[in-house]
Order: structure tokens, then C-alpha cells, then sequence
């Protein structure tokens, strides 16, 4: 059986020439696996397997001296408490 983790990812990429470019994959990447929340955030339930799928196709773009991405894991979603401070998007509503 498949045990699913809550995933919570947020990346910085560095807009120098290719950062538009890279940008824009990881997006693409982030999207196909999770869901996206905010400007470059994004969560869901992932399966080991498609976590790992995921990081392989995110190294190809991350460049390890001028970008930034970090990946919080847990068990579940159950386990986080969402506070909101201005405008609440329904694409977390599935999270509560």
C-alpha cells in the first residue's frame, strides 16, 4: 500500500537570464505534483515514489548556487493548522 505525505513547497529562483526560464519549468514541474497555493507555493499528498519523481525532474532546473527551494514534509495535512490573513483562495479548501 502507498503511504501518502503532506507536502509543502515554496521555491525562490534568481532572475537572471535564465531564471525566467527556469522559473517557469519549476512551476510546470510543481504543478503536475501539487497544488499550487500561492505565487510559488504549492502543496499536496504525494506518495514517496511521485515525491521522488518529483525532485528528479525539479533538479534538472534548480540551480544549486543561485536558487532556492524548500520541501516541508509531514504525515498528513491533519497535523497543520492554516491561519489565513487577508484574501482565503479555495484552492486550499481540500487542506482544512
Amino acid at each position: 500500500m502507498n503511504k501518502f505525505m503532506y507536502i509543502i513547497l515554496m521555491y525562490d529562483i534568481t532572475m537572471d537570464k535564465k531564471g525566467a526560464n527556469v522559473a517557469r519549468n519549476v512551476f510546470k514541474i510543481c504543478k503536475k505534483y501539487l497544488t499550487h497555493i500561492q505565487k510559488s507555493a504549492f502543496e499536496g499528498n504525494l506518495t514517496e515514489l511521485n515525491y521522488m519523481k518529483l525532485k528528479s525532474e525539479l533538479n534538472v532546473y534548480i540551480r544549486k548556487d543561485t536558487d532556492s527551494l524548500i520541501v516541508f514534509k509531514g504525515r498528513s495535512e491533519k497535523w497543520l493548522q492554516k491561519e489565513f490573513l487577508g484574501i482565503v483562495d479555495d484552492k486550499t479548501s481540500n487542506f482544512f
